[in-house]
């Protein structure tokens, strides 16, 4: 069952997703997906812990090793950070901070001349990032980083604040996304950038998937297709939009026997595989400036 399908309420839909990361924040489960929510993440599996996923989609062991305890908690889907290409003295925004695993890797790159707001709407999780700063500054010597609650479709940020846009996994999980773009786009500068790592579809799953129950395709049922993301894009008033698939992602989590991705692999037509529907969408594009 695809969002769009689904008849549950947005507020419903946004109050899933927070209860399945609140348990995550506070240790009562270590992943939505398997209760019913909404989120995504590679801890359901014991072979995929969260530094093996790291490192397998694009982070470096050296970039983990700064991180503070319990930063990494295995929701990534891609490296928007890399992606990025983030430069010292840089405003960076961080939607769906989590416990502040990418915000806390821009402020190494923006340096203390630059400044990264993380934004979750899950106050469990916000207090899991908040206490992950002092030992961020300890490490760093870096006091850059501050995480703010607050929904992605209706951002505590300021209009034209921001140079930089991360996102990793999250945008998938709104209800609403042509205003999650609408708000990405007015809280960034002229000439800012976006960059997104999320999972998204390269063609709409069968049916016998679209009608799995909640908990088994949480992680993708809110997903869109390659091309709605683009035309999206493109109506909110964004440029130079690079989108480029990686099925490497949904491939690992099948072989690292994830049971989220095995029980759709074994519903899906023969000959056929996950990575067939479902990618990690890098997602990079550009608030044009004032001509």
């Amino acid at each position: 069952m695809t969002q769009q399908n689904n008849p549950s309420s947005s507020a419903s839909i946004k109050e899933t997703v927070r209860a399945g990361y609140a348990a995550i924040a506070t240790g009562q489960q270590s992943s939505c997906c398997g209760s019913g929510g909404g989120c995504c993440g590679s801890q359901r599996s014991n072979q995929a812990d969260p530094d093996r996923l790291a490192q397998a989609i694009g982070y470096d062991a050296e970039s983990l090793a700064h991180l503070p305890e319990g930063a990494n908690m295995g929701l990534s889907c891609g490296n928007p950070v890399a992606i990025a290409a983030l430069l010292e003295g840089q405003t960076v925004l961080d939607l769906g901070s989590g416990g502040g695993f990418d915000a806390f890797q821009a402020g190494v790159k923006v340096k203390a001349s630059g400044r990264v707001i993380g934004v979750d709407m899950t106050p469990e999780m916000l207090a899991r990032a908040r206490e992950n700063i002092e030992p961020y500054r300890q490490r760093t010597g870096f006091d850059n980083v501050e995480f703010r609650l607050g929904e992605i479709e209706n951002l505590p940020v300021s209009d034209a604040s921001i140079d930089v846009v991360l996102s990793n996994c999250v945008i998938n999980l709104s209800p609403d996304k042509p205003q999650v773009w609408r708000e990405i786009f007015r809280v960034l500068k002229p000439d800012g950038k976006v960059s997104v790592s999320d999972l998204a579809l390269l063609k709409p799953l069968p049916d016998n998937i679209r009608e799995m129950a909640a908990a088994l395709v949480g992680c993708v049922a809110g997903a869109a297709l390659v091309e709605e993301t683009r035309a999206v894009l493109e109506k909110t008033g964004f440029n130079s939009i690079v989108l480029t698939p990686k099925p490497d992602y949904v491939r690992n989590m099948q072989d690292w026997n994830d049971p989220l991705y095995r029980q759709i692999a074994e519903a899906l037509p023969k000959g056929e595989e996950i990575a067939d529907y479902v990618v990690s969408l890098s997602i990079e594009a550009r608030k044009q400036g004032a001509m």
